[in-house]
């Protein structure tokens, strides 16, 4: 997978630094593709994170997503890759990804990652 997906992502100050609170970002729209089928594969994405000095701005999070339309990757391996990026650039004091995929054949699956900062 292209490195450069995350050059899309950008961030603005956080103009409450000192104050602990949590954001919150829904996306339910999330695609990808089987790796292994190359069929779609349709999820919820829900970015939960408290901001140190940085937030992430929403439409570059939403053209940043966009571009796992045609990407095949496993739930498991996309789940840690947009924690990796977004978290990278924002460097919050903490973030969870909760990714939902829609049922296929019976199954649905769920992945939660996790990003804590080093103190």
């Amino acid at each position: 997978m292209p490195s450069d997906f995350r050059a899309v992502l950008e961030v603005f100050d956080n103009q409450f630094p000192g104050r602990d609170y949590t954001i919150e970002i829904t996306c339910p729209e999330f695609t990808s593709v089987c790796p292994k089928t190359g069929q779609p594969d349709f999820g919820t994405l829900v970015f939960s994170y408290c901001p140190a000095a940085k937030c992430v701005e929403l439409k570059s999070l939403k053209l940043y997503l966009q571009q796992f339309r045609n990407e095949g990757i496993f739930y498991e391996h996309v789940t840690n890759r947009i924690l990796d990026d977004v978290a990278g650039l924002v460097q919050p004091k903490w973030m969870k990804l909760t990714a939902s995929f829609t049922a296929r054949g019976g199954i649905s699956t769920r992945v939660l990652a996790e990003f804590v900062a080093s103190k």
